[in-house]
């Protein structure tokens, strides 16, 4: 998906753990940064020009790894045990990313290494992925306007 729906999936679900939330800002923030991680292996993505994502894709390829269940949950318990702040908001944006991407014609691996891959008909920039993005926005505005 691109990073427009990946952004409002994140949005919606930044919106409904919003009152359980204590440090708001910082799971805002991280929530928001941690849906762009995923894609860090792709030069064309937000993150991936940059040198440190150069390096990484040395050592991975696109939609293995990183596109992982196995992956969000290990880097998830280990900044619940060194950054705890951080955690929440990582696994959720982390967790909308790659939810979304599940829906994608390509896929992903849930459970790395094991190779399955889950996968369904939208279109990396597709029809679909527009009906996708207006429903998440849509969504937004019931949650929002139900919620505040």
């Amino acid at each position: 998906m691109l990073l427009y729906t990946h952004l409002a999936a994140t949005i919606l679900a930044i919106i409904a753990f919003w009152p359980s939330v204590h440090s708001q800002l910082v799971f805002l923030v991280v929530a928001l940064l941690a849906t762009l991680l995923p894609d860090i292996d792709t030069p064309g993505s937000k993150i991936g020009g940059l040198f440190p994502a150069k390096v990484l894709r040395l050592f991975t390829r696109h939609r293995g790894v990183l596109h992982s269940l196995t992956f969000v949950i290990i880097i998830s318990v280990i900044f619940a045990f060194v950054i705890p702040v951080i955690a929440l908001g990582f696994f959720v944006g982390y967790s909308s990313h790659l939810i979304l991407d599940s829906f994608t014609i390509e896929g992903i691996m849930p459970f790395w290494p094991y190779k399955k891959v889950v996968s369904w008909h939208v279109k990396t920039g597709g029809k679909r992925e527009t009906i996708f993005f207006g429903v998440i926005v849509i969504f937004i505005v019931l949650v929002f306007a139900a919620r505040f």
